[in-house]
């Protein structure tokens, strides 16, 4: 063993004697482990024991054993590092801003298991041989998913999410390039007005932050229900119930699904319903929502706004042999309003790409869209040639449409 892992255990054994849970008790934890250093230093003058190179490290180093989650706390605690994925004990990688890194960082294979052991400890979910994956929230909101082998072909595979509140309203997102002042304006104000909105993008766009980003503009009073497989949306509201769903148990009960929440969301006298991503046939009972006349929004990976509108027919009929294109096509055209398209630059840079309205109409079993901003080829957000269907609920709350839209 070498210093830190002589020091570890002895951290360790101490907690347990105390009863001091690490994850909650930071102070006294850091005065353990700062303690032990000491000691541990002092007892090298004997010569007996590995030398330390250096104590704060070493303090730095077993405070993230013992209280955090090891060698990848740094990554957690590093505000610029987005994602976080291991490959494999020696391939470990960070995003920062979009842009992807392989770390120096080397584990062993104990100290991969030991650390989904530790964060699983923390959400009260369990990956084993007959349920090989998990999607689980860290105390930091950070999303954990962890695949084991043999679906993976050698070592588990880890990707941590993490939790990063840069953005919290549009205004937010217009300072980090990512739209322009009259797009924002313009959804602030839909959203206001109760627009039904789909967020679409390929994974890591940046659906999630414009999603939460979209929530600050719903009104104050009004009561906010989200649902969602792990929790990853805040929502600025005096009246909101987040809810996730849940794992079955050992034997196989208690499974909360997405198509669960939403229907139970529907039962909770919820003024806005706010599903984080549809992939099944929950897609339908959202659909059910906007139909009702209750707003809603969701997001969708798509590659455009016209795919994520052709996903969201096809992806209602998953729901039941008796749920048709028929119903569907036009549920969808009567009830989503606006989908907003994001995309990631090869430069890392997340912004939305187009703003596309969903007057109603239909030709030939073909959604019609209109397209209401529009990228350049430098990649500019520019008012598109299409208008939106929403003039008379902008009115309602003060505001021309035409106003707005040429102020682009």
């Amino acid at each position: 063993m070498n210093a830190a892992e002589i020091i570890a255990a002895e951290v360790r054994e101490e907690i347990r004697r105390r009863g001091i849970d690490p994850r909650t008790e930071p102070a006294p934890t850091r005065e353990l482990v700062v303690q032990a250093v000491h000691d541990y230093d002092e007892r090298t003058l004997a010569g007996s024991l590995p030398l330390l190179a250096d104590v704060e490290q070493t303090c730095r180093e077993i405070f993230d054993q013992v209280s955090g989650f090891g060698p990848l706390q740094q990554y957690l605690d590093d505000p610029e590092v987005e994602e976080i994925w291991l490959n494999s004990p020696h391939q470990i990688f960070v995003s920062r801003r979009g842009v992807s890194e392989l770390t120096t960082t080397v584990l062993s294979e104990a100290d991969v298991d030991e650390l989904i052991e530790r964060m699983l400890r923390t959400t009260g979910r369990r990956v084993d041989l007959s349920s090989p994956f998990v999607d689980a929230s860290l105390p930091d909101g950070s999303r954990l998913h962890v695949v084991l082998p043999d679906i993976t072909r050698k070592h588990p595979a880890i990707n941590i999410r993490k939790f990063i509140t840069r953005t919290r309203n549009l205004g937010d997102l217009v300072a980090l390039g990512t739209l322009t002042s009259a797009a924002a304006q313009f959804l602030s104000i839909a959203v206001a007005a109760g627009a039904n909105v789909l967020v679409s993008g390929a994974t890591q766009a940046g659906k999630t932050t414009m999603l939460n980003a979209l929530t600050g503009a719903i009104p104050v009073r009004d009561r906010v229900v989200t649902c969602e497989e792990v929790f990853e949306l805040s929502v600025p509201s005096r009246d909101w119930v987040p809810m996730q769903c849940r794992q079955a148990s050992l034997e196989g009960t208690g499974e909360v699904t997405l198509r669960n929440l939403v229907k139970e969301a529907l039962r909770m006298r919820p003024d806005r319903v706010i599903v984080g991503e549809v992939r099944e046939a929950e897609s339908f009972d959202l659909l059910v929502a906007m139909n009702s006349g209750l707003p809603s929004m969701g997001s969708i990976h798509a590659n455009s706004a016209r795919a994520a509108v052709t996903k969201l027919c096809t992806l209602p009929l998953l729901a039941g042999p008796n749920i048709g294109s028929s119903f569907v096509t036009p549920t969808v055209a009567s009830c989503v309003d606006l989908v907003v398209h994001m995309r990631l630059d090869r430069s890392g840079q997340r912004r939305v790409e187009e703003i596309v309205a969903v007057p109603g109409g239909i030709e030939g079993e073909v959604i019609e869209l209109e397209t209401v901003f529009t990228s350049t080829a430098d990649r500019r957000l520019v008012r598109g040639h299409g208008y939106t269907h929403l003039g008379e609920r902008f009115a309602q709350l003060g505001h021309d449409i035409h106003t707005v839209l040429e102020a682009a």
